[in-house]
């Protein structure tokens, strides 16, 4: 069946099934589904873990052999396949399909992806998945939705918000739910529970401000090479997760490119800002960057962020600050080796 990650904690209170295939682009939604499948999972015995990332050069048998072996505790186990890309191909499609059929008991197959566009979500693997357990598939949240994302996430955690304050702390994460949540604990943390009015979300905010990832990306498109070093430089040494900056990059990588598609097709660049509804205040930006750089540059840096991914989750040997720093002096425009 299907599921929305908004109905995943009344399901995981009723009945636990036997699969999940848990897929989308928004990466603190995917996080969190997991995170309840998990939960649940324990709090009924599943203590033991196997976690596989279905990367090149992966067996896809070692699946079934691990959903045929016993542990030697008897304990219920769950596995989990991290298929990044959302394509198995199809050795890995079989093997889904053949689990899918009789599932092992005791064991939870939980199969985390990216983005699954409607031809993924058709084929016979996925609807095999479906059939025998659960599908939560996510969708980012859009500008529509996201003020009351973020009313209903601070209230769940005690704050009661203004609008304005709630508006304030849209405007400035920009969609990125990872970012708003982050926000959102550092205003708990601050002032504990209770009413947070638009001046305590600007104070918090400005907290870190000089080296924001929200003013990162458009450093970038405005191609300032110094400020750029200087802002990734400062999220490092503050700790911020790279996955953020990643995310943040990526998602301006993902909007640019398709941009740069229209343009290639002979589409003028005012036309495409109006149809891509860009802000007014970024349209200078955007525009700037598509200017910058034609669509295969695009492809190049959406090639480039997919291997800052893998680096990241350690499936490829690296460093994921310097690679971040290499991306966004490409993006703005400065050669490098």
């Amino acid at each position: 069946m299907k599921s929305r990650p908004d109905q995943l904690h009344n399901h995981l209170q009723q009945n636990l099934a036997p699969v999940y295939l848990v897929g989308g682009d928004e990466p603190l939604q995917v996080q969190e589904s997991c995170d309840a499948i998990r939960h649940a999972a324990r709090q009924q015995g599943f203590t033991e873990r196997e976690v596989m990332n279905a990367e090149r050069g992966f067996s896809w048998d070692e699946i079934l052999q691990s959903g045929a072996s016993l542990s030697l505790f008897g304990d219920k186990k769950i596995i989990e396949v991290n298929i990044p890309n959302g394509k198995p191909g199809d050795q890995g499609g079989k093997v889904l399909r053949e689990y899918a059929q009789n599932p092992p008991e005791d064991t939870l197959l939980l199969v985390i992806c990216g983005k699954l566009d409607g031809s993924s979500v058709r084929t016979k693997w996925a609807q095999s998945l479906e059939k025998a357990g659960v599908f939560i598939q996510v969708w980012p949240v859009d500008s529509s939705r996201l003020h009351g994302w973020i009313q209903e996430r601070m209230r769940r955690q005690g704050l009661q918000a203004s609008r304005d304050a709630i508006s304030l702390l849209a405007d400035k994460v920009e969609g990125n739910l990872l970012a708003a949540r982050q926000e959102i604990d550092k205003l708990l943390m601050l002032h504990g529970p209770g009413r947070i009015d638009a001046d305590a979300v600007a104070d918090a905010v400005s907290d870190c401000a000089r080296y924001s990832i929200y003013g990162l990306v458009d450093t970038v498109l405005t191609g300032h090479a110094d400020k750029t070093v200087m802002i990734l430089n400062g999220l490092r040494d503050e700790g911020v997760d790279p996955i953020l900056v990643l995310w943040a990059l990526s998602r301006e990588i993902r909007g640019l490119s398709a941009m740069a598609a229209e343009v290639r097709k002979g589409a003028r660049i005012e036309s495409v800002l109006t149809r891509q509804r860009v802000w007014e205040r970024r349209k200078p930006l955007v525009r700037e960057a598509l200017k910058r750089h034609g669509l295969g540059r695009w492809y190049g840096f959406l090639q480039q962020n997919a291997r800052i991914d893998r680096i990241i989750k350690g499936l490829e040997p690296g460093k994921p600050w310097d690679e971040l720093l290499q991306l966004g002096l490409a993006m703005a425009g400065k050669k490098v080796l």
